[in-house]
């Protein structure tokens, strides 16, 4: 996964006179992602809702190469059992939600001995951070339940923290950005006094982190097609590269996955610039990867941008074998070499 200093400086070069260049003008194609310096056993992903549903998916399935999620309002992995009509159910609003936890525990050992996902054993060594908001209008807590119950069956309890008492409503809760903290508005990002990204990573990483630094030039633009074979995902997504991983420094990675009406189709950079991720990314040498959804009402058919977790994409979709989780393994391949 390490690159050399020389090689990983190159191409951030590339790709500062690619982002230059596109500044200029208009027609200048985006640049691909650059291979840095990435430390093993580093990379972790987190989402909200839509983006914590693939979260799951991601970790899950390439469990030995993601160690560990930051989920925000979401259920536990395979909940819709690629079914709509079951995520629009049980899977959110209803306070009489019954994922069934047991079932998608079963089913997940399952897909791992038919070899659609990694081993489950794997998360034994992930830590897990799970965040349901008190005034959560979209997700209900017998769904968040759901999904700390299926994570108990795999991972330690040290492992695992599961928040409930942050009075955000659906949205990520951060220290001053955003709406206000009971209010479920775009860009999904509410002003509670509570940090929950910076509670997410240092978590994940299993201690207390530097405090945030002045980010830097703010994410970049690349092209996704490159990485996408099934074509469901925007033609540009975002990266935010700290200065001292552009220099070749060794540096962990994150996958930050937005919402539905998340996206930059919907709330243009909001998530990738006002989240909370960046500041924290800078000071502790962390690169920030923000996929992007599009937008899409014929094939497929999904006009709030959100993450495929019942199944638009196809029976695969919560497996390795899915198009959106083949395109994200294709992007962490392109940025540690994993």
């Amino acid at each position: 996964m390490r690159a050399s200093a020389h090689g990983v400086a190159a191409a951030a070069l590339a790709l500062a006179m690619a982002l230059g260049a596109g500044a200029a003008t208009a027609a200048a194609p985006l640049p691909q992602l650059p291979r840095l310096n990435i430390e093993p056993g580093s990379i972790t992903v987190s989402g909200l809702s839509a983006g914590g549903y693939m979260a799951t998916q991601l970790e899950l399935s390439h469990s030995a190469l993601v160690r560990g999620a930051g989920i925000f309002a979401a259920g536990p992995w395979f909940c819709a059992r690629g079914s709509m009509m079951r995520a629009l159910g049980e899977c959110l609003a209803r306070d009489t939600s019954e994922p069934g936890a047991g079932e998608l525990v079963a089913a997940a050992r399952r897909a791992a001995a038919a070899g659609s996902i990694d081993a489950p054993a794997n998360l034994a060594a992930h830590r897990v951070f799970i965040l349901r908001g008190l005034h959560d209008d979209q997700v209900a807590r017998p769904v968040t339940d759901a999904l700390a119950e299926f994570y108990r069956a795999f991972v330690p309890a040290a492992n695992l923290r599961y928040v409930t008492d942050v009075p955000v409503a659906h949205g990520v809760p951060t220290a001053a950005t955003g709406a206000a903290c009971g209010t479920t508005a775009a860009p999904y990002l509410n002003a509670c006094g509570y940090d929950g990204v910076g509670q997410m990573l240092a978590f994940l990483y299993g201690g207390p982190l530097a405090p945030p630094a002045q980010p830097g030039a703010g994410p970049q633009r690349f092209d996704q097609r490159r990485y996408d074979a099934a074509g469901s995902l925007a033609a540009t997504g975002y990266l935010y590269l700290p200065a001292a991983c552009a220099r070749g420094t060794p540096c962990r990675l994150h996958l930050a996955l937005h919402g539905c009406r998340q996206g930059a189709d919907f709330v243009g950079e909001a998530f990738a610039r006002d989240a909370g991720y960046n500041g924290w990314a800078e000071a502790n040498r962390i690169v920030v990867l923000y996929p992007q959804l599009a937008a899409s009402w014929l094939a497929p058919l999904n006009p709030q941008g959100c993450w495929d977790w019942w199944g638009y994409t196809g029976a695969d979709y919560a497996t390795r074998n899915g198009a959106q989780v083949r395109a994200l393994r294709a992007m962490l391949q392109a940025l540690a070499g994993a």
